[in-house]
């Protein structure tokens, strides 16, 4: 039942235009010049500055502006359910080219922008990326929002508007080293400042027995040290639904930014300490974590955001409610996006109880039916774990409500399994040992009433391995919602000669229904559409070789297999898998076998955690093996091996339409899910990869004979631990001996004696954690597998087709349905009532 629109306060008064804004050539070419000239100040056409880019989207945002507002109208008037989406990430990417598409000007704004000479390919390029993620996680959250605009649903997202996003990668010597992201220096005219909506984040202190006015004693947080949280809105378009959702993102500030006492008195330092101390919170996307300090700063962004998003949900609940919680789970669900923000179980609970009154079990209920949880991984160094002694300083509040909820639940694990001790500490909140600490994850599932994971093993190995205890207290609650990415970016923007060949085929239906692509099937054996098919792929190859020959100086041939494995850089993922065969494809071209091969560029491309020393080492392995076979007169037209630098979304958006193989070769049971195997599988590439993820789906999805399968099996995996001997299994390989031979020689490092010594060391590890030795000769076998089945021309473009005619069910779409079908269950929003 739809409430009353809520009446305005006295005095209150809206501005706003009666008709919408006309989306034709000639309206958005004069709001283009209106704001180049008038607003910016500019008189002269300059392609390289930034101001042609701002003053398109100051005209998009314009259009976007008055659909957001009747979005907001809408919501206001319905009062129905709706969801906060809670992410340390959004790794949005570039926002104009989405933003046109989605409210259907794209062609109005290409026209409007040829007319005065300007290309919007040109002008796109000059916005900066908005890294604020580290990589599938962040990306995820982006398609996700996508998609909730797109169905309409009432979802907003809340995140962090770090001052420095991801770092840029640039390679020195074949090193990684990290440059600062300043992607706000030219400003971000997406956003809105809403200061009105700031949050007070407390930190420090202690807690107080107090005595309130009616004589009853309550707990109280104080001598804090507080922090302002500043709003910064964001729309979020649907696809030409007229809906805007909202990304809302928090900036830190301090409360005093500065004491013109400490100033006068010529302590310059001092008088901007404060400000400078709240603003370290939203600085730098994800510190180093390998220091104590780094430690602390990532714990105090994960309660900065869990706190500001849960009070300015309460805020807008009060102002439309008042202090009635009656119906405030009825109507709000808080989805957690990994276990970064599950501090919020606590933090709710704080509020309810001391800003709001609320009794421990009525504050519970609300928490226990609001409160849902997407788990990631099943990486346990991942999960999150935080000192009890970094909670009691900084949190200590939060450290009390955590006590509690522990031990209400360790009393719930006794009633249900008494006297099971080991169960007892198996499933504790608090980890005791020489330093308690305090597990997250657990935190996070203890509080929700929806726990997921992301592909249908992943979910399977949390439900029977790293969350078996509480699958079995609670089985109802976890369920699993496979991921997916959005089309409209992932397709129909980033590879448009694709999407129109395949609009001219079968409609345009595909890109609010991506099962729809299932039309293309009957194509693939076609021999025009083929052909069609081909031109479109080698047309992305050639710009994806002029990009790269930019980036790096490397001169590639289009022609060649473009297998290309980019992601972040991480052991489980395996990227020196990938070098292990790069190096067996040199030494079977320098031993004459090059006639047999098909010619191949190997692209690699991801970024290294700063303190990740072993990624780092994988990165310089990678960049020395390239040197030398791009080097070798022996490789060229047959093999090449290149380190994309930099990959960020904008790069994914040349690599994925260009792919030809798709590398995913995970360790079976590590990855939770993978999309960057959906955006390629989208776009025709065909996948090499293990049993893990998502691979699994694709697989079940494509076909058997439409996927390269290699590696050993999770279970298989298991069966290996304990027994597993990587150096028989090199003794056993005259191919796998060969290429150790070669990197242990110093082949790849004449000049840097031992610098791959952790590498070879970590191969023939018997505890190694990744099976790297395991899977090589699977790998190789299936490498040259589909070096043969790309010799088939036709064969390899039938396989292509049938790929993105098979990728319906990873659209992010299809995702967002299930999650509220079986978690959320919102109802669409109606501009009608707006």
């Amino acid at each position: 039942m739809k409430s009353a629109k809520p009446e305005k306060q006295i005095g209150d008064r809206e501005l706003l235009q009666t008709t919408d804004l006309p989306m034709t050539t000639d309206a958005i070419l004069s709001d283009f010049t209106h704001y180049f000239g008038r607003m910016l100040g500019r008189r002269t056409i300059k392609i390289d500055s930034p101001f042609l880019y701002q003053a398109v989207v100051y005209a998009a945002r314009d259009r976007l502006m008055e659909r957001w507002r009747k979005t907001r109208n809408a919501l206001e008037v319905d009062d129905s359910r709706r969801v906060a989406y809670l992410s340390l990430e959004f790794l949005m990417g570039r926002l104009l080219r989405n933003a046109l598409l989605n409210l259907g000007i794209e062609n109005e704004t290409t026209e409007a922008l040829e007319r005065i000479g300007l290309d919007l390919e040109d002008v796109c390029a000059r916005e900066r990326d908005t890294g604020l993620g580290n990589g599938g996680l962040g990306r995820l959250a982006a398609c996700f929002l996508d998609s909730c605009a797109t169905l309409s649903l009432p979802v907003v997202g809340y995140g962090i508007r770090y001052q420095y996003g991801m770092f840029h990668q640039r390679i020195e010597n074949g090193y990684q080293v990290e440059e600062a992201d300043s992607w706000l220096r030219e400003g971000f005219p997406w956003e809105i400042e809403r200061i009105e909506y700031a949050q007070t984040i407390k930190f420090g202190g202690r807690s107080d027995v107090q005595i309130d006015a009616s004589g009853k004693s309550r707990i109280v947080w104080v001598d804090t040290h507080d922090v302002l949280a500043i709003p910064y809105d964001i729309p979020v378009p649907g696809f030409e639904n007229d809906i805007v959702n909202t990304l809302r993102l928090w900036s830190a500030a301090a409360r005093n930014e500065f004491d013109l006492e400490e100033f006068n008195a010529g302590s310059y330092a001092d008088s901007v300490a404060s400000k400078n101390e709240a603003e370290n919170i939203t600085m730098v996307l994800y510190p180093n974590a390998t220091t104590e300090n780094g430690q602390e700063l990532r714990l105090r962004q994960q309660y900065f955001l869990a706190s500001a998003s849960l009070q300015d949900t309460i805020r807008d609940w009060c102002q439309r409610h008042g202090d009635d919680f009656s119906e405030f789970a009825a109507k709000n669900c808080f989805q957690l996006n990994d276990t970064h923000p599950a501090i919020a179980v606590a933090e709710l609970m704080r509020l309810l109880i001391d800003e709001h009154g609320m009794d421990w079990d009525d504050a519970w209920d609300i928490t226990r039916n609001t409160m849902a949880y997407t788990n990631h991984t099943l990486l346990p160094e991942a999960l999150e774990m935080w000192p009890v002694s970094m909670f009691r300083r900084l949190l200590p509040r939060l450290l009390d409500i955590i006590y509690e909820i522990n031990a209400r639940f360790i009393a719930e694990i006794s009633q249900h399994w008494p006297g099971d001790t080991d169960k007892i500490r198996r499933m504790s909140l608090i980890q005791e040992g020489s330093q308690p600490m305090i597990r997250m994850a657990y935190l996070a599932i203890v509080g929700s009433f929806s726990i997921n994971g992301v592909a249908e093993l992943h979910s399977r190995l949390l439900r029977e391995g790293l969350f078996r205890d509480f699958a079995e207290l609670w089985p109802h609650r976890f369920n699993n919602k496979t991921n997916g990415v959005t089309q409209r970016r992932w397709l129909a923007a980033c590879n448009p000669a694709l999407a129109s060949l395949i609009s001219e085929t079968i409609g345009e239906g595909w890109k609010t229904n991506l099962d729809e692509l299932d039309g293309i099937r009957d194509q693939a054996d076609d021999p025009d559409f083929q052909a069609r098919w081909r031109a479109v792929k080698l047309a992305n190859k050639q710009r994806l070789a002029t990009d790269l020959e930019k980036k790096t100086g490397l001169e590639v041939s289009a022609d060649m297999m473009f297998d290309v494995q980019v992601k972040r850089i991480h052991e489980y993922k395996r990227q020196l898998l990938n070098v292990l065969h790069a190096i067996h494809l040199y030494d079977r071209i320098r031993r004459g076998d090059g006639d047999k091969l098909s010619p191949r560029l190997i692209i690699i491309g991801g970024k290294a955690a700063p303190g990740y020393v072993m990624a780092k080492s994988v990165i310089k392995c990678i960049n020395n093996v390239a040197r030398v076979i791009n080097s070798d007169p022996a490789m060229a037209g047959r093999l090449q091996l290149v380190f994309y630098p930099d990959y960020n979304v904008s790069g994914m958006e040349k690599i994925c339409p260009a792919a030809d193989l798709s590398e995913q070769i995970s360790t079976a049971g590590k990855e939770a899910s993978g999309t960057g195997n959906m955006k390629f599988m989208m776009n025709g590439a065909i996948t090499i990869g293990t049993l893990d993820g998502a691979n699994v789906e694709i697989r079940e999805a494509v076909g058997d004979e439409n996927f390269f399968l290699f590696g050993n099996t999770v279970e298989e995996i298991e069966a290996l631990r304990g027994s597993y001997d990587p150096q028989a299994i090199i003794d056993g390989d005259s191919d796998f001996r060969r290429v150790m031979d070669l990197l242990e020689s110093g082949h790849f490092n004449h000049f840097e004696p031992g610098i791959f010594d952790s590498i070879i060391q970590s191969i023939r590890e018997p505890a190694d954690m990744w099976m790297t030795a395991a899977d090589f000769r699977s790998f190789i076998d299936a490498q040259a597998e589909a070096g043969r089945a790309y010799q088939d021309e036709a064969h390899w473009t039938r396989m292509s087709i049938l790929n993105t005619a098979c990728s319906g069910r990873f659209s992010t779409d299809r995702t967002m349905r299930d999650y509220n079908e079986d978690i959320w269950h919102v109802e669409p929003i109606s501009l009608e009532s707006s």
